[in-house]
Formats: C-alpha cells, sequence, structure tokens
C-alpha cells in the first residue's frame, strides 16, 4: 500500500467530504486519519490514505478531477512519523488578542527545537470587557532532552513580554 497526505480546500457545502471519500473507495483505498474544519465560508482538511500501489496514479488522477467541482486537492507523500526522542505537552493559552503573538510563541519554540503537532486558535469577546480575547489550544513534540522547567520558564519570559497567560502541561 501506498500512503498519501491529502490536503483539501473548497466552498464550504454539503458533500465536499463525501465526494473525497468516494474517489478513496473507488480506488480501494482507506482513510486512515484526518483533521478537517470550516472557517469564514471555506472547508479545509488534512487526511492520510492508504491505496494500492496499483490504483495509485488513478486514484491521483480522480482527486485532481475534482477541481472542476471546486475541490482543490493538494497531494504529498506520506513521511515517516518521529521516532521516540520526543514528549507530548500540552500548551495553553490566553491573552488580549494583538498582532504577532503566535509568530513570537512558534520562534521561541522552533529555537528550542520543539515541533508543533496541532494548534487551535480563536478570537473571542472577554466575558465581561467584551475586548478580543486570544486563545491558543497547541500540542507540542518537546524533546527528550528538553525539561518541561526550562520550557515553561522560557515560554514564561515570552508571555510576560506578550502579556498573556500560559500554561504547558505533560500528556497523561
Amino acid at each position: 500500500m501506498d500512503h498519501l497526505v491529502l490536503t483539501v480546500i473548497a466552498q464550504d457545502q454539503p458533500g465536499v467530504v463525501e465526494r473525497v471519500a468516494q474517489c478513496v473507495n473507488t480506488h480501494g483505498g482507506n482513510w486512515l486519519e484526518s483533521r478537517m474544519s470550516r472557517m469564514a465560508g471555506q472547508f479545509a482538511g488534512i487526511l492520510r490514505v492508504a491505496v494500492p500501489s496499483e490504483a495509485r496514479a488513478e486514484l491521483v488522477d480522480e482527486l485532481q478531477g475534482l477541481a472542476a467541482q471546486g475541490i482543490r486537492v493538494l497531494l504529498a507523500e506520506s513521511g515517516s512519523e518521529p521516532s521516540g526522542g520526543w514528549k507530548p505537552i500540552h500548551l495553553d493559552l490566553v491573552g488580549n488578542d494583538r498582532p504577532g503573538i503566535i509568530r513570537d510563541i512558534t520562534r521561541l519554540l522552533t529555537e528550542q527545537g520543539v515541533n508543533l503537532e496541532s494548534l487551535v486558535t480563536e478570537v473571542m469577546p472577554a466575558p465581561m470587557s467584551s475586548e478580543p480575547l486570544f486563545h491558543a489550544e497547541a500540542l507540542l513534540a518537546v524533546p527528550q532532552g528538553l525539561s518541561l522547567e526550562a520550557l515553561q520558564a522560557k515560554l514564561e519570559t515570552l508571555a510576560d513580554d506578550l502579556m498573556v497567560e500560559l500554561n504547558l502541561r505533560a500528556e497523561a
């Protein structure tokens, strides 16, 4: 079996996922994992599929043909998963919204060799003041040699500069 990672982007409408799933199924493929979401009238998803090697070219052609229905599909080879030198850490961040929060946090994480596994962000009105409040939740892959305390200290210094609350916790 060949493993592919697909990125799907389309105007949000019923049936987008079903059309992609039908293509995968028609060619004997198996839908392994996915993350999908609707935002601002657009639908986007990333998924990993396995397909028999002999059906791969036909699957790719059919997925590319979905563009005629307004569904863009980008394909990449499935890479190998990182081996054991990582520990999962959850990051929660809340603060007044302002440009640059994600840029500054991800710069510090990159400098520490931390990989961003997943990230969900949103801006919502604060409960009492209705001021825009930025919230981020992330799953980090932290190198085994980097202690949670050392990462916390570096992030807290940045959090003070950004005026945000930041919490790290090891995955249970």
